[in-house]
């Protein structure tokens, strides 16, 4: 195996390297979100012809669409009857600032274990009317846990770390009373979990359901509810637009706020459809098992190349992070790669590995991964 170096600077000229076509994937994308959408669900979109696209999200037409998507979620996610599904403008990173405002109560517990858990702890440090949260830190590559603490209402963590490749089991700290707050924006769809271990489970369709961005979906306990209708009937002053209890009326009128991407809408739908029509959340789980196990098992067994998350324990099996020896440059076999239509390989910038990042989702086919890492040896060996 590869000792892992420091980010190498890359010639801008990029080698004249063609890949065989014999080696190539039937499809190139193999980005971390946006993710590949399915070329099924997009045919089903222009099918709809004008019955859809460019008419009103307060009509049956949109509202259908939206009220399948959210059967789908609870039959993929087998949810409990209580339990609503959120959906809102924006992504899960404007969610977090509307979590601040409609949803942790006085004080937060954040696990910070890459740049998406990072980045909501310190939107909660910035906010005036919560209490400091708690931060706990751990390593790159790796993470920490949960800690039960009386004064903490929400705890907060990333189900899976997209700038790092490393996923923690939603579970609940023995003894704590807080409600959990699980980022899920890469996991959803691709990661098994369980409602009873979490509260407000929430994501971005744009990663394991092979949509487009633009759109929040929280999966949110009875508990979690009552939370956001509690803190919208208190005092406190939230604006209209990061308003969880107006996304959460509206939700359960099966439609948003404010005018959606019905795009988005539509190709998560077809997309979770698709996969409860195959099995659901195992079948989805198991694709990403089958796809990551490649790419690990080729990566153990590489010279010159070692995955980034060293305890197996930690490992993403959604999104894989592979650490290459200073003697390959692996921002020049990303370019190289693209350059022959496989695309989103490179690592996360600020991570600053000399590193590929691969994603291993539910709609990327796991002989198209197979092919990828034929792909890669052929460059590294045309690059030697």
């Amino acid at each position: 195996m590869a000792c892992p170096g420091t980010l190498l600077i890359v010639s801008d000229t990029i080698p004249n390297i063609t890949i065989p076509t014999n080696l190539l994937p039937t499809d190139g994308r193999f980005g971390s979100g946006p993710s590949k959408v399915r070329t099924e669900a997009v045919d089903a979109l222009a099918a709809t012809g004008t019955s859809f696209m460019g008419t009103s999200h307060r009509k049956d037409a949109v509202k259908d669409v939206v009220l399948r998507m959210q059967d789908g979620m609870r039959q993929l996610f087998s949810l409990p009857t209580d339990w609503d599904v959120i959906i809102g403008n924006g992504g899960a990173t404007i969610l977090w600032d509307s979590l601040t405002f409609g949803f942790i109560d006085q004080k937060s517990q954040h696990l910070s274990f890459g740049e998406f858990g990072s980045k909501f702890a310190t939107a909660a440090q910035k906010t005036p009317h919560l209490s400091d949260p708690m931060v706990i830190e751990s390593e790159v590559g790796s993470h920490p846990e949960l800690v039960a603490d009386s004064s903490i209402d929400t705890y907060c963590f990333t189900h899976n770390e997209t700038s790092t490749g490393v996923a923690m089991d939603v579970a609940r700290p023995a003894g704590a009373s807080g409600l959990m707050c699980v980022d899920a924006t890469s996991a959803a769809g691709g990661l098994r979990w369980s409602p009873d271990q979490a509260d407000l489970y929430y994501f971005s369709p744009q990663k394991c359901f092979a949509s487009d961005g633009g759109l929040f979906i929280a999966l949110a306990s009875p508990a979690a509810s009552a939370r956001i209708e509690a803190i919208a009937d208190s005092s406190r002053w939230i604006p209209a637009g990061l308003d969880l209890k107006t996304a959460l009326d509206n939700s359960r009128k099966k439609q948003t706020y404010n005018t959606p991407a019905l795009a988005t809408i539509f190709m998560t739908m077809h997309m979770v459809e698709w996969l409860n029509e195959n099995g659901g959340l195992e079948f989805a789980a198991g694709r990403c098992d089958t796809s990551s196990s490649h790419i690990y098992d080729w990566a153990d067994a590489h010279e010159l190349a070692t995955p980034f998350v060293s305890d197996l324990s930690m490992r993403s099996s959604v999104v894989a992070t592979i650490d290459f020896d200073d003697a390959v440059h692996a921002d020049t076999v990303a370019s190289v790669l693209s350059a022959n239509g496989i695309v989103g390989t490179d690592s996360y910038r600020k991570l600053g590995r000399n590193q590929l990042r691969l994603a291993a989702f539910p709609a990327i086919e796991p002989s198209d991964i197979q092919a990828l890492t034929s792909c890669i040896d052929f460059v590294i060996g045309e690059l030697a």
